[in-house]
């Protein structure tokens, strides 16, 4: 899946975008060799220095956090700024699964608060993904269950459209309140449909399980952490 979704797509955007993800990924590195380094010191006996690399573990799993969000709230304006999607719409591309579920369980609960009546998810079709699969696609389904409402994929495959009244998932017509055609949405206000380099897509979607690999060795590594902890 690419992060940037919009005709004027540019690679200074790209840069800044891959720069702040290499950096969380270089922290997340640093933090998983020190918890590793601490689990053997707490094997050899060394509280004290198992202790030490512990801390030093987690201010590195903070900056990995911060930059994370920092590259999230990035990408999420630049595909979400005025006049590249609808105010009926959402673009999720850029996102990992677990910001993408916390940003669209916001925008629900606040277009519900406003009594829209529903809202189009823009997922991405999975085509660069690893065996072709929508890693965002079933979240949003899992979270509108989560919130008692229907979804359905809407004809393009990488669109979502979701009641948030709690009724049947029936995308309103082109001649009606959405006027952009599904296929090309977020695309076709610029004159014409943009295929990014697919190089960015793979580096996107290998950045993103690379993400959620090294959470659950955090929590591995932060259970063995912990025992340290209690011993010392």
């Amino acid at each position: 899946m690419t992060a940037l979704h919009h005709e004027d797509n540019n690679a200074e955007v790209e840069r800044e975008y891959d720069r702040l993800r290499d950096l969380a990924r270089a922290e997340a590195e640093k933090r998983g060799d020190c918890f590793e380094r601490s689990r053997r010191a707490y094997e050899d006996g060394d509280g004290a220095r198992a202790k030490e690399l512990s801390n030093q573990g987690k201010a590195h799993d903070a900056r990995m956090k911060e930059y994370n969000r920092q590259a999230s709230d990035y990408i999420f304006r630049e595909n979400n700024a005025p006049g590249r999607v609808d105010p009926d719409s959402i673009d999720l591309h850029g996102q990992f699964v677990d910001e993408a579920e916390r940003i669209l369980e916001q925008r629900i609960r606040a277009d519900q608060a406003r009594g829209q009546t529903h809202l189009h998810a823009i997922v991405g079709k999975g085509n660069h993904s690893a065996n072709h699969l929508q890693k965002l696609k079933p979240k949003v389904e899992d979270l509108c269950r989560e919130l008692g409402l229907k979804c359905s994929t809407e004809d393009n495959a990488g669109r979502i459209y979701i009641n948030l009244q709690g009724g049947e998932p029936i995308p309103p017509s082109n001649g009606g309140e959405h006027h952009a055609p599904h296929q090309h949405h977020g695309q076709q206000q610029h004159g014409g449909q943009h295929r990014p380099p697919q190089h960015h897509e793979q580096h996107h979607e290998q950045q993103q399980e690379q993400a959620e690999a090294e959470d659950i060795l955090s929590l591995l590594l932060r259970k063995l952490e912990k025992a340290c902890c209690a011993v010392m």
